[in-house]
């Protein structure tokens, strides 16, 4: 009985003290816990900034570099651009598998289980991604043709109504809700686009050398890829939020559809000149460029949706016309800015400012 009587209070205090010794270090991480919410918000939005910067970088590169390479003279045949629509699909899907091989712990044998699993064995989902690749194809052959029959103020101008379709797309299919600043930011933003790319005196005389009907046939490319990229890029975003597959499985299942679709549309339009003069018929550096910078524009796009919305992308692509527009200027020096320039500018700034304006904050007291 004493030695139970002198355990039993042993027993019944150690416990207690032990516990309130391991509750200490316990509770510590209990209450680090609570900032890292908003650690996390603070990581989304930067990652969210850092994915609309590296579009306006790419969007701003390709336009130039696509635009230079479909006017360069030189010897010997043009580079077909249903060619290098295909082979910037491929290149996708190739840096989309090498995306997946390091999620899965670079295991071959993981790769190879995920592949299978999230592509051959759902073919009702990935037949769903089939609408949205035919039309980002078609989209990519037609900026070719428009690039080629249009001058660049007349193109990047029409271009911008697939800020306008996207967000009726958004509001349609997606049900999402604009506020009245989101509103007037689009009519803004487009009226300062409008005024950034108003033609000037020197482009002038490079429209009189365009026929009419080339002028034409590029109107109606740059038009159609307007409505197409609204509706894929939203189609897209939705099948994003709906199911749980990565981003990159989802891409190589659009380069897979996209590069059978490509290479159609290279043996119905462009099967003659393959057969004469090859498939790589007048690549060069300055192609190659160009290829992988649209390749990479798919990847960098579908991390802008995963964490922004295809809206946000729209006016990182019209601040990407101002640098282009800057860098012609300052580096190929074949523009002169004007003060309807300037006046653009600050409107496609302020629209960009006036869109993520969130007037919510100022309620919170009332209901506090």
């Amino acid at each position: 009985w004493s030695s139970g009587s002198a355990c039993s209070p042993a027993v019944g205090a150690d416990p207690p003290a032990q516990d309130l010794a391991l509750q200490k270090p316990r509770g510590l991480p209990r209450m680090e816990r609570l900032p890292s919410a908003n650690e996390d918000k603070t990581m989304s939005a930067n990652l969210k900034y850092l994915s609309l910067g590296i579009l306006v970088f790419q969007t701003t590169s390709l336009v130039l570099t696509m635009r230079y390479s479909r006017t360069l003279k030189e010897e010997g045949p043009r580079y077909l651009s249903s060619t290098a629509v295909v082979v910037a699909e491929l290149l996708k899907i190739t840096a989309c598998i090498l995306l997946v091989y390091k999620d899965s712990k670079c295991s071959l044998r993981a790769l190879n289980r995920i592949l299978h699993d999230e592509i051959l064995n759902k073919p009702m989902e990935t037949l769903k991604l089939a609408i949205p690749s035919g039309i980002y194809t078609l989209q990519n052959n037609l900026l070719y043709v428009a690039l080629s029959n249009l001058d660049a103020a007349t193109y990047q101008v029409t271009y911008q109504l697939k800020i306008l379709t996207t967000a009726l797309f958004s509001v349609s299919m997606l049900g999402k809700k604009l506020g009245v600043y989101q509103w007037l930011s689009l009519v803004i933003l487009m009226t300062g686009v409008a005024f950034v790319q108003w033609p000037s005196d020197s482009q002038e005389l490079d429209s009189k050398e365009l026929s009419a009907g080339s002028q034409f046939v590029g109107l109606m490319a740059v038009l159609t890829a307007c409505f197409s990229s609204g509706f894929a890029g939203v189609y897209f975003e939705k099948i994003l939020k709906e199911t749980k597959q990565s981003v990159w499985i989802r891409n190589i299942q659009l380069g897979f559809f996209g590069s059978i679709f490509g290479l159609m549309g290279v043996y119905v339009y462009d099967g003659e000149l393959v057969s004469k003069n090859g498939f790589f018929q007048g690549y060069n550096q300055l192609t190659w460029i160009v290829v992988v910078l649209q390749a990479l524009g798919g990847l960098v796009i579908a991390a802008v949706i995963k964490y922004a919305d295809n809206i946000l992308k729209g006016f990182a692509t019209s601040l990407s016309i101002i640098l282009s527009t800057l860098i012609s200027y300052f580096w190929l020096q074949d523009f002169v800015p004007t003060s309807v320039f300037f006046l653009g500018a600050i409107l496609v700034i302020t629209a960009t400012f006036l869109y993520g304006y969130d007037p919510k904050p100022a309620g919170n007291p009332t209901k506090a």
